[in-house]
């Protein structure tokens, strides 16, 4: 694969300020992912559909993104990182636009695929060209910087959003998340190098990382390991329903304290991933993932214990996806943004997936069943990163350990 960086492993620049620019306009994209499901039924009152219709626009802002992440980063790979980035955000900025103007339900998911092919953009440019600026040594700590508007939309964003979609409309809502998106632009515009120029892979550089096995095992834990995490916070409200009694206010509570728990855990991660090696921690935080979703059905009963669980959920949750980013770059090096953005691709199938195996589950099983099965997909994420790895040859000297 033709070599999108230059010197990919020395940091010439001093890399936290673009990171936390960088995560700024994550923050946007990922305030837009979390926000429409609390707009559902406000969506599909002025639509004029069902909600489980407007639940669709979830569904395809996923599969869009699923789909879309690696595709666009092989038809920019030849731009420099800046324009990259500069343009997913206009695109990202179109989508929602569209969305608040849009006067009927196709429209509506048209826009949202458009949306999503910028937030995918982004998100795996983002995640790669900080990994570059900040060298191998720092690459841990410069990812967590950039999740952690990932992180922070959950926390802040989404509310936020719903808070104004509630007192306003939700189209104000998706204004809103517009006006995030190009607050983005003239930092990144004028302050970001104009690092990463390369010449596009073409069509078999594009599957080259495919052909590596290390790479298609990673990703395919990838997908095992947030399948089995997205599955119990897509139906927490089912899981801890004897604590929370249905309560918003309750549930409201238990959202806010998962996405603070889950910004401690992905900073924490990422430090960890340059101290102690980035497969250690996934492996780590995965077998201690299982054991709290095992244990997660004991907690339900009472809102103490119910934050408890809430609590250690979040703070494993998000320490995977920084480790584990950090393993796919140290892979390929050479060609960041296509590894970042198949694992982009990998996270939002199974956001996708955990939906409706989540679905099966409490249908056959009941809710409490739930984070039983989580804990079996995430246990199995941790031995498939044993197994996958017992030889680890090119992966670097932070993933060696």
């Amino acid at each position: 694969m033709t070599s999108l960086t230059t010197a990919p492993e020395r940091p010439a620049i001093r890399w936290r300020p673009h990171a936390a620019l960088l995560s700024f306009g994550v923050f946007a994209v990922g305030t837009d992912g979390f926000v429409i499901a609390g707009l559902l039924p406000a969506i599909a009152g002025s639509l004029h559909v069902s909600v489980a219709a407007a639940g669709q626009l979830v569904t395809v802002f996923a599969i869009s993104y699923a789909v879309l992440a690696p595709v666009l980063a092989a038809l920019t790979a030849s731009w420099s990182r800046r324009a990259v980035l500069v343009t997913a955000l206009a695109v990202f900025t179109i989508g929602n636009a569209v969305t608040a103007l849009a006067p009927g339900y196709g429209l509506v998911l048209a826009s949202r695929a458009l949306a999503a092919a910028g937030a995918a953009l982004f998100t795996a440019t983002a995640t790669a060209t900080a990994a570059m600026l900040a060298g191998e040594r720092e690459r841990g700590r410069a990812i967590a910087i950039v999740m952690l508007g990932s992180t922070t939309s959950l926390v802040f964003g989404a509310p936020l959003g719903t808070l104004v979609g509630g007192n306003l409309d939700w189209r104000a809502t998706m204004w809103l998340v517009s006006g995030l998106g190009l607050l983005a632009v003239p930092g990144i515009a004028l302050w970001l190098p104009a690092r990463g120029r390369g010449v596009s892979p073409g069509v078999r550089g594009y599957l080259a990382p495919l052909r590596n096995p290390r790479v298609v095992g990673l990703l395919v834990t990838t997908v095992v390991a947030f399948v089995g995490i997205y599955m119990p916070y897509t139906y927490i409200s089912e899981i801890f329903a004897p604590a929370i009694g249905h309560g918003p206010d309750a549930l409201a509570m238990l959202l806010l304290t998962f996405g603070i728990a889950g910004t401690l855990g992905n900073i924490t991660a990422g430090h960890q991933a340059d101290r102690r090696g980035a497969r250690r921690v996934v492996i780590a935080v995965t077998l201690a993932l299982g054991v709290v979703f095992a244990l997660t059905p004991l907690a339900t009963g009472t809102i103490p214990a119910a934050l408890v669980a809430v609590v250690l959920s979040g703070f494993f949750s998000f320490g995977v996806t920084t480790p584990q980013q950090h393993r796919i770059i140290a892979l390929t090096p050479s060609g960041q943004s296509l590894v970042t953005s198949l694992y982009q691709s990998a996270v939002y199938l199974a956001v996708s997936l955990s939906g409706a195996a989540g679905a099966l589950g409490l249908q056959a099983f009941g809710s409490q069943a739930l984070p039983l099965l989580a804990a079996v997909l995430v246990f199995a994420a941790a031995v498939l990163t044993v197994l996958l790895d017992r030889t680890r040859p090119g992966e670097g000297p932070a993933e060696a350990a």
